[in-house]
């Protein structure tokens, strides 16, 4: 009886023991665990800062960069711009051939380039026909490549004959102008148009395919729930187009307004080929004027180049707006 009891309490202590011992390792797994908790909490802000730190500098230098780049532009258009600004007031006796000279400041502010430059390129019967060229090129673009932008846009995902007329298309922006000039001549002499009628033909059919990417793209960002609606009102086609999908074009109806616009209004080979021989001189044929065999009158040249410049510079301020949003909702789907 004595030795069960004995064996008992020997099994009882051996059970206390193992528990203790069991209590310690448990209590200093735990102890070591919180250590290393605790070691990791305090090197883990060490190194967000390191990545914070490092993320900074880069950022900076990135900014520098950027920076530097951005004034570099800046200089590659506002120097040639005060140039032209510099050369247009000065008479030509202050014209010279070294630097210091070139960028001095005039003697004397004088608007007599402006006048003379007006009176040789006769600026307002000049003025007249890049404005109407300009005028009915943008007006007719706007009209038949919205059209035509829409029905191939629409079209083309689901039937291989507008996908194929879309790449066709746009593939006329690969021909340069110099493989079409000599029939381009022929034929519009042929036609009895080699004259300004010519001349907004050919600029109609040349901005087609810029234009009609620009179209195309820019109507995935209009939903075509809009148009179902309206056909289950009972409005056809053409009423959807002018009524719903126009209106909604409104942004990229200014940027292909602004691309037509300044090309139309630069373009000197066109009217150059196509009007040779007649008296309907545009600004920049008229401006041809300034530069013969022997030499360029650059102060009444670059005269002439700001007056021909303030018109366009002004649509586009006007147009500026439409023309940011155009641009970026035609880029995103």
């Amino acid at each position: 009886m004595e030795n069960n009891i004995k064996d008992k309490n020997q099994n009882v202590a051996a059970n206390v023991t193992e528990e203790a011992v069991l209590n310690t390792e448990a209590k200093a797994e735990k102890e070591e665990k919180e250590v290393k908790a605790a070691a990791e909490t305090v090197e883990k802000p060490a190194v967000n800062d390191y990545k914070l730190k490092k993320g900074i500098i880069g950022g900076k230098a990135a900014n520098r960069i950027i920076n530097v780049l951005l004034v570099l532009g800046c200089l590659t258009i506002l120097f040639p711009l005060y140039m032209t600004v510099i050369i247009a007031f000065k008479q030509p006796t202050e014209m010279t051939n070294d630097v210091a000279g070139a960028l001095a400041f005039p003697s004397s502010w004088s608007f007599d380039n402006f006048r003379e430059a007006m009176r040789v390129t006769d600026f307002w019967h000049s003025l007249g026909n890049s404005f109407l060229l300009t005028g009915v090129t943008v007006v007719i673009c706007i009209l038949l490549h919205s059209v035509a932008g829409y029905v191939i846009g629409r079209k083309m995902a689901k039937h291989s004959v507008f996908k194929i007329s879309y790449f066709y298309i746009v593939s006329g922006m690969f021909v340069p102008f110099a493989v079409l000039m000599m029939p381009l001549i022929k034929q519009t002499a042929q036609l009895g148009i080699a004259n300004r009628v010519g001349v907004i033909v050919l600029y109609v059919v040349f901005f087609m395919p810029m234009n009609m990417m620009l179209y195309t793209s820019y109507l995935k960002n209009i939903p075509i729930a809009l148009e179902e609606a309206a056909y289950v009102d009972g409005a056809t086609a053409w009423q959807t187009f002018w009524k719903i999908i126009f209106p909604n074009m409104k942004p990229m109806h200014a940027t292909v307004a602004v691309l037509t616009a300044m090309s139309t209004w630069n373009d000197v080979m066109t009217p150059l080929v196509i009007m040779s021989g007649t008296d309907q001189n545009t600004l920049p044929l008229a401006q041809l004027n300034f530069q013969t065999q022997f030499g360029t009158n650059y102060n009444l040249a670059f005269a002439s180049y700001l007056l021909a410049l303030l018109p366009i510079m002004l649509f586009y301020v006007i147009c500026q707006k439409q023309i940011i949003n155009g641009v970026v909702n035609g880029a995103v789907k």
